[in-house]
């Protein structure tokens, strides 16, 4: 398990416990005889033991017992060949823990406004009244990357700044899950919150550093991009701390296909993207690899795990969009409604997106006999919260 970390003849303390959390490195037992190690997902009807090497494929089965959480690594083995006691180990092990403990972000979470104890964000009446339209409209800017070679999909940084306004108060800590190149950091740099963001892909958090740079000349809070997998953010963050989780995660397997452009127009289709695939990357931990619903279970996973950390009320907000596949309309909105509801969030509001100023020049579909809206014009904001 290389990519793991784990190499050859290095020490894995295991600790001994029936069960696991998805994405966890177990010790399994399947087909009756046989131990392997592997990271863990409950998938419909069967687990899913996957390899840290790419290479090799995953194993799937529906009956397996757990028989250990690895919990730490103890590297050197040379070293503990040669005359290393136990207490040595042990105080390795401790380090080990201890430098779990320490991944702890040093970062403030309470509001540095003066704006009374009850209200949600420092916005006025009139403000406040704008906002109640459920139809909203983003512009991109200069700011904003769209060049589809850095992050295939990327939102206007308007989007995340409108929900950092609507649900938190100045110096409030903003989470993003899936944070791609940084979107949501530039926005809550601008309106002076605290903010972290967690992705899979290293290019992409090495260009949201190179963002922010630019971006923090004066800023008076911090704005962290963390490379790991988002199953692992309460190892960063403490319960109840979080104002407002805010992303937009990648679309199932949306992109792990050939691009057509059919949103476009005739000969408008054959630019440098057409019949490229996009994908985010081919990491199997990647959202962005999985089919619908597994994608929405998976999400429903990793944000049961920041549930806690959300402080009670606090929105989470997920920007999503409905796919069209083999002339099927999959409604993925509402898988992950489903998914979010099922591990303890509720829906508070349904928003769309309109897109349609962003849309260019669009093909046509279907024409004649199979009426199919344009995918492209609308996308859902779902503002879900946690309850008391």
């Amino acid at each position: 398990m290389i990519d793991e970390g784990i190499y050859n003849e290095d020490i894995v303390v295991i600790r001994k416990q029936p069960d696991a959390e998805n994405g966890e490195t177990v010790v399994a037992l399947i087909n009756g005889d046989e131990v392997t190690l592997k990271k863990i997902y409950k998938e419909k009807n069967r687990f899913r033991l996957q390899p840290a090497n790419l290479n090799l494929k995953p194993i799937f089965t529906r009956e397996l017992i757990v028989q250990g959480k690895v919990i730490s690594v103890i590297r050197n083995f040379e070293e503990l060949k040669q005359g290393t006691t136990f207490k040595n180990v042990a105080k390795t092990l401790e380090n080990k823990i201890t430098e779990k403990k320490n991944k702890k972000l040093n970062i403030t979470f309470e509001k540095i406004c003066n704006c009374p104890p009850k209200r949600i964000n420092c916005l006025d009446a009139k403000q406040w009244m704008k906002n109640q339209v459920a139809i909203w409209e983003f512009s991109y800017e200069k700011r904003d990357t769209r060049d589809k070679n850095i992050h295939p999909a990327v939102f206007p940084i308007a989007l995340p700044a409108k929900c950092i306004e609507l649900f938190t108060h100045k110096g409030e800590l903003v989470l993003d899950p899936f944070v791609g190149i940084g979107t949501t950091l530039i926005a809550a740099s601008d309106l002076e919150r605290n903010a972290v963001g967690f992705d899979l892909n290293k290019k992409y958090i090495n260009f949201t550093k190179k963002r922010l740079s630019q971006s923090r000349l004066f800023s008076k809070t911090q704005q962290i991009a963390i490379f790991d997998d988002a199953t692992n953010i309460p190892e960063y963050l403490d319960e109840n701390t979080v104002s407002l989780s805010v992303t937009s995660p990648p679309y199932a397997n949306m992109l792990n296909r050939s691009r057509k452009n059919k949103s476009l127009r005739g000969d408008l289709r054959n630019n440098q993207h057409y019949k490229k695939i996009q994908q985010y990357s081919n990491n199997p931990r990647d959202l962005g690899t999985m089919e619908p619903k597994k994608f929405a279970e998976a999400l429903g996973e990793i944000y049961k795990r920041i549930l806690p950390l959300h402080k009670p009320k606090a929105h989470c907000v997920i920007n999503i969009t409905d796919l069209w596949w083999e002339n099927k309309r999959i409604p993925i909105h509402l898988y992950v409604i489903g998914a979010l509801q099922k591990v303890g969030y509720e829906l508070r509001n349904t928003i769309i997106w309109d897109r349609r100023n962003l849309v260019n020049k669009a093909g046509i579909f279907g024409w004649p006999s199979n009426y199919i809206t344009l995918g492209t014009t609308f996308e859902y904001i779902l503002d879900f919260w946690r309850p008391k």
